[in-house]
């Protein structure tokens, strides 16, 4: 949602701003992304902007390096949350992947997409490399995981099955037309489909 102008002080800018390519992002695309477009839609000066984020690519890893903390969390709230309550693990942890993608496109489009950040910034590598500590964790620590250090095969057949139905849902090459409902009812069948080959792991 739109703030009204005005709302936005120096304390908050940074972040105003990346919620300004999140909206512009999510309604026309990545590269329909600028400093000054993200500027005017918050109601402050490029200048301003620009005090903040040197470039695009600067405003865009910020952008990736959010969605990439923001996922870690996710995931590690859907695990918490599931063994808390008796649930699978697996299934709350892959739905909360899928669940990311489809309510946050923008940042699922521009989490691994290198070819518009500085993928050697910093806070982006931490970013990155915290997300991946918990797929190597046991996939977020929901299956049976003997390498924290490694992808094991289990954990690349979870998170490339749910990432791979996270982009096929965000492109919309699947589920076109369709509720979220219904794109987390399909997700939940995978899932369940998959749960053989981690019984036979454990």
């Amino acid at each position: 949602m739109k703030k009204d102008k005005g709302a936005y002080h120096h304390g908050n800018l940074a972040e105003s701003l990346l919620d300004a390519v999140d909206e512009i992002a999510s309604q026309f695309g990545l590269e329909a992304v600028t400093l000054r477009a993200c500027a005017k839609r918050i109601g402050v000066s490029p200048s301003s902007a620009f005090r903040h984020y040197s470039d695009k690519r600067d405003l865009l890893t910020s952008f990736a390096t959010r969605a990439l903390m923001q996922l870690s969390r996710n995931l590690a709230v859907a695990n918490t949350r599931a063994r808390q309550d008796g649930d699978n693990a697996l299934m709350a942890v892959g739905l909360a992947y899928i669940a990311f993608a489809i309510d946050n496109p923008a940042f699922f489009r521009a989490m691994w997409n290198e070819e518009i950040i500085y993928a050697g910034n910093d806070a982006y590598v931490a970013a990155s490399e915290q997300l991946s500590a918990h797929l190597k964790g046991g996939f977020a620590d929901s299956i049976h995981d003997t390498d924290p250090a490694q992808l094991s095969v289990e954990e690349l057949l979870a998170w490339s099955s749910v990432h791979g139905l996270a982009s096929l849902l965000v492109e919309e090459v699947v589920g076109r037309g369709h509720s979220r409902e219904y794109k987390l009812n399909l997700a939940t069948r995978m899932i369940r489909s998959m749960a053989p080959a981690f019984d036979k792991a454990s």
